[in-house]
């Protein structure tokens, strides 16, 4: 599972997120992507998301949030989706 973190510049809700996500990949095989906001990358997923707050967080290319993460909603999406390996061992 990728995740996308659109952050703006000192946004301790970005430094937030990070952290959060940070932990999570201990037990998750996640890989997290961080677009500053202000970059052409950021600048364009922040005009298609429209975000009010930052940071802008994607899940596999999806919008899943914007402002302080949903750390419970996060767990819940990555334990709803199989890592790779275990669909093959099934």
């Amino acid at each position: 599972m990728r995740i996308t973190v659109v952050q703006a510049h000192a946004c301790h809700l970005c430094d937030d997120a990070k952290a959060v996500l940070a932990e999570l990949a201990k037990d998750h095989p996640i890989v997290v992507d961080t677009v500053e906001a202000e970059s052409d990358a950021g600048r364009e997923l922040v005009a298609r998301h429209r975000p009010p707050l930052a940071p802008l967080v994607l899940v596999d290319g999806v919008y899943f949030s914007a402002g302080r993460l949903p750390r419970r909603k996060l767990e819940r999406t990555l334990t709803a989706r199989p890592h790779p390996l275990q669909r093959a061992q099934a």
